[in-house]
Formats: C-alpha cells, sequence, structure tokens
C-alpha cells in the first residue's frame, strides 16, 4: 500500500507541474496585461515601463518561469493587477464559500441519487425504473443556467420564499446547492442503475439466492459493495469538477465563491489571480484523485497499480 501510495503521489506532482506550465504559458501568450491595464489611462513611456519592471515583467520568459515555481514553493503568486491584494490569499478566503456550496449540492447528489439508481437497478422495466429514467434523462439535458433562473423565478420572485442573491443563512444556500446538485442526482441515478443491473445479473448473485439470502441483503451487502468501485471514482471526480465548474451557478447566484473570482480576473488578465486559481483546482483534483485511488484499492485488495 504505501509503494502504491508513494507512485500516486508522483503523479499528482508531475501532473502539477504539467498543468502550471501549460497555464503559465497560455497566459504569457495571451498578452501584455501591462498594456491593457495602462489602454484606457494616460501614462507616461517612462510609467509603463516602471510598472513592467514592478509586476517582473520585463525579465526573460525562463527567468519569469523559474520565479514563479520558486514563489509557487513558497505559497507567493504574486498581487493582482487590479486590487493590489495577495492573489493566493484572496483565493483561499472566498474557497470556504464554494467548499461548502459544492460540499451541500454533493450530499443532495448522493442522498437523493443514490437509493433512486438503486431502485431502478433492482426492477428494470417496471413502473418505477420509466418514472426513475424520465427524471434522470430530464435532470442530465436540462441546463444548469436554466434550473437556476427556474427557481430563482418560483422560489423567490413568486412565492417570496428564498433569497436569490449573495450568502448569508441557510436559507441562502438552498437555491444554489439545489441548482448544482440535479445534474448529478441525475447522473449518480443513471450509473448506479446501470452498475446495479449489471452486477445482479452475475452469478455469485445467483448463487447467494439459490442459498436463500433474503434479497435486501443481496442487493446492500453484495451486488452493492460491487457496484461502489466505478461509482467512487466517478463521485470523486464529480465533486472536483463541481468546484472548478461552479461557475455558472456562483455567477447566477452572485455567491462569493472562487469561480466568480476567477471568471472576472480572466476577463481582465490578471494573472497572479488566474494562476492562484489554476494551482487551487489542479491541487484539489490531484489530492481528490489520491483519495479515490486509496479508496478504490481499500474496497478491493486486488487492485495495486
Amino acid at each position: 500500500m504505501t509503494v502504491f501510495v508513494a507512485r500516486r503521489v508522483l503523479q499528482g506532482v508531475l501532473s502539477m507541474w504539467v498543468l502550471t506550465s501549460l497555464i503559465f504559458g497560455l497566459i504569457y501568450f495571451v498578452g501584455d496585461p501591462v498594456e491593457l491595464l495602462t489602454s484606457e489611462s494616460v501614462m507616461t513611456g517612462d510609467e509603463v515601463e516602471a510598472l513592467r519592471t514592478s509586476l517582473g515583467l520585463d525579465r526573460p520568459l525562463a527567468a519569469q518561469y523559474g520565479l514563479f515555481y520558486v514563489n509557487l514553493l513558497q505559497g507567493d503568486l504574486g498581487v493582482s493587477y487590479y486590487s493590489g491584494e495577495d492573489a493566493m490569499a484572496a483565493m483561499l478566503e472566498r474557497l470556504p464559500a464554494t467548499l461548502r456550496l459544492v460540499g451541500l449540492a454533493l450530499a443532495i447528489a448522493l442522498v437523493a441519487g443514490v437509493p433512486l439508481g438503486i431502485a431502478a437497478g433492482r426492477n428494470p422495466g417496471s413502473l418505477t425504473d420509466y418514472a426513475i429514467r424520465l427524471f434522470s434523462v430530464t435532470g442530465i439535458s436540462a441546463p444548469t443556467f436554466f434550473i437556476g433562473i427556474l427557481l430563482i423565478f418560483v422560489f423567490s420572485v413568486q412565492w417570496s420564499l428564498l433569497p436569490s442573491t449573495g450568502m448569508g443563512d441557510w436559507r441562502y444556500y438552498v437555491l444554489p446547492a439545489l441548482t448544482l446538485s440535479l445534474f448529478r442526482i441525475a447522473f449518480f441515478t443513471r450509473m448506479i442503475r446501470a452498475t446495479m443491473m449489471e452486477v445482479l445479473s452475475l452469478d455469485f448473485v445467483r448463487t447467494a439466492r439459490s442459498k436463500g439470502l433474503v434479497e435486501r441483503v443481496i442487493t446492500y451487502k453484495h451486488a452493492f459493495r460491487n457496484a461502489l468501485i466505478p461509482f467512487v471514482t466517478i463521485a470523486g471526480l464529480e465533486f472536483a469538477q463541481l468546484l472548478a465548474g461552479a461557475v455558472v451557478t456562483e455567477t447566477i447566484f452572485a455567491w462569493p465563491g472562487i469561480n466568480r473570482f476567477a471568471l472576472t480576473a480572466m476577463y481582465r488578465l490578471d494573472y497572479p489571480v488566474i494562476l492562484s486559481y489554476a494551482v487551487i483546482i489542479g491541487l484539489t483534483f490531484v489530492i481528490v484523485n489520491l483519495v479515490v485511488d486509496v479508496i478504490y484499492a481499500l474496497i478491493d485488495p486486488r487492485i495495486r497499480y
């Protein structure tokens, strides 16, 4: 297990290096941020050069690349070109808001999606199965922005039950969490249904039934445990994707999270903020993948590759 974990950690470090190098290269070739910053203001040539020097943009590309990694190891990715605040600190300040929203959305998706998938998988072709499949297809097909606007219209505008924007007590979490979770509920339902149908048709399940085991024991103790192996991988990746993909939801509900903050930075070519965002998201993917791989190996001890 130690070698297995060490190998996964090494893969994660290499992935982070590739990711940060790609992001650094892409934003470097997009354009000169000083030209953007000074496009609407009156500055002399000397002032422009002074600004470029203060941001370290007058150095050769290799020097900027090397300095970037030295600073990265120290958790220092510079200051925002617009607000002047520490880029990583500003991003970390907004990270808890996104984590709470994503965690709640994933919890809702698991609590609703897994039982629905099991119910459909145990009774394929039944009326219950058709109803659950109809719901899952609708949930997967509906665009996130449309769900968010629809929920705001019904619960905020028409019924005045829940706030539509901002962050506060538990009422502020309901609509954005439901918006984020609907697609995952439908996705988890379809995945659990397909996996359960496959597992329930295997020989060991027929053997268990021939021994007289009750259906509940067969379903939850034997079939569901085997169905968990691919599901754990998908659920872990969905958490990471939610963390990075909640930009539409955060924008619709004016949620003060990292995605909305990063989107504004991208419009402004605010490199330090964009890099901080990429590092946090990349690190999250690496950690989630590592945790998923360890859980995967614990569920099935034969896995050591």
